[in-house]
């Protein structure tokens, strides 16, 4: 059977893939030997899964970030929903166009595995809320498209298959198309600035943010049940949480994590509450407590603060882009990418803070990775293999 349809018909069905001893597809997780990514760090695994985690986080340096969603269709970077305040409804005819055809878990492993790269983060789901796997939760899912695919079951089969770690972004603290999420006027990038109100929103009091809470932890189940061992969940964007931090229940959605799959690492930018297990500032290692305060005040200001001064302490990761700004694909960004020098001086520097680097691409609409990207990551690992000779 072709890969993809058997991931198509086996991973999302009543088949299963057996794999270091979980189950892709199934409803539960297995208990289970040790995740193939971490076979370097049993003893530790055995006896406590997170600090085996933790440990092969420190020594894996490198990772591929990739945005890739129904923004990628329109060339203009991922909150080309919200800078354009296109209306729910019209955004959501994208979902009618994305096909992925030329999205390859194979080969975007084998890339990044010749970068030198030891793990993967790719945006399960994004702000726009569109979902690169299945989900009872939602039928806003690249396996409603077109597509007709699950690329986060994919990415998965392929990481477990060649030891690479998986790391799974979610849009945790923003969502601009679910109807129960807080309004724009508690928060300038909670919604779209629309000139006239829209329809699908649904919010009246702080009682109907639970609706939006249910639909994100049934996700998160479903993310750390069906897909095998996920290295870390990756959760965005921590100024969504900072403006209305009484509305998430941060403690219980950890909790959910590690009741899980133990071994998955959390990360939310620089700190929510300061139990993440590392922090991953954007392109540079400072905290953004004082742009925090400028917009939020003082109050949150101070959780900001709090999570960041129990943070900062940790190993942690830098996340950085290859285009010059924006994370999803913008084509007028075209022959700006960095090159390989500047990828080198981004490794230098990330480990000078003593941290790792998550480097980002965004894939074409067709779910290709860039070529020019795809040339910078190979001259990469290159280097990077002369200079352990």
């Amino acid at each position: 059977m072709e890969r993809r349809n058997f991931i198509k018909t086996g991973t999302l069905g009543a088949s299963t893939i057996a794999m270091g001893g979980y189950a892709f597809g199934c409803k539960s997780i297995k208990k289970t030997p040790v995740p193939g990514y971490l076979k370097d760090y049993e003893e530790i695994f055995l006896n406590n899964p997170r600090e085996a985690s933790l440990s092969w986080f420190r020594n894996a340096r490198f990772g591929l970030f990739m945005h890739y969603g129904l923004y990628s269709l329109l060339e203009r970077g991922e909150w080309v929903m919200f800078r354009e305040q296109i209306p729910v409804e019209e955004y959501e005819k994208l979902k009618n166009r994305f096909t992925a055809k030329n999205f390859d878990a194979d080969f975007i492993t084998d890339l990044a595995l010749s970068a030198g790269m030891k793990y993967v983060n790719i945006t399960a789901r994004h702000h726009d809320s569109f979902c690169l796997f299945e989900s009872k939760a939602s039928d806003y899912n690249s396996v409603n498209s077109p597509a007709g695919r699950d690329l986060v079951g994919e990415l998965a089969e392929q990481c477990q298959k060649k030891g690479m770690g998986l790391f799974l972004y979610y849009s945790y603290a923003l969502d601009w198309r679910h109807p129960y999420f807080y309004p724009r006027t508690y928060n300038n990038i909670a919604r779209p600035d629309y000139k006239t109100p829209e329809p699908s929103y649904k919010w009246q009091n702080n009682d109907d943010f639970k609706k939006y809470i249910d639909f994100v932890h049934i996700q998160i189940r479903e993310l750390l049940t069906n897909y095998g061992p996920i290295a870390g969940i990756w959760f965005d964007p921590i100024m969504g949480y900072y403006a209305r931090p009484d509305l998430f229940p941060i403690d219980e959605t950890y909790a959910l994590v590690r009741s899980l799959q133990p071994q998955t690492l959390i990360s939310f930018k620089q700190g929510a509450n300061g139990d993440e297990d590392f922090a991953a500032p954007e392109r540079h290692g400072n905290s953004l407590e004082e742009r925090v305060r400028k917009i939020y005040g003082e109050e949150h200001a101070q959780i900001a603060c709090n999570a960041w001064e129990k943070n900062k302490k940790k190993y942690n990761e830098i996340c950085d882009t290859m285009q010059p700004g924006a994370w999803g694909y913008k084509k007028a960004d075209a022959g700006k990418h960095v090159t390989p020098d500047g990828v080198m001086e981004k490794l230098k520097n990330a480990r000078a803070a003593n941290c790792n680097l998550l480097l980002n691409t965004g894939p074409l609409p067709d779910g290709s990775i860039d070529k020019t990207d795809a040339a910078t990551l190979r001259e990469v690992g290159r280097r990077k293999s002369e200079s352990k000779t």
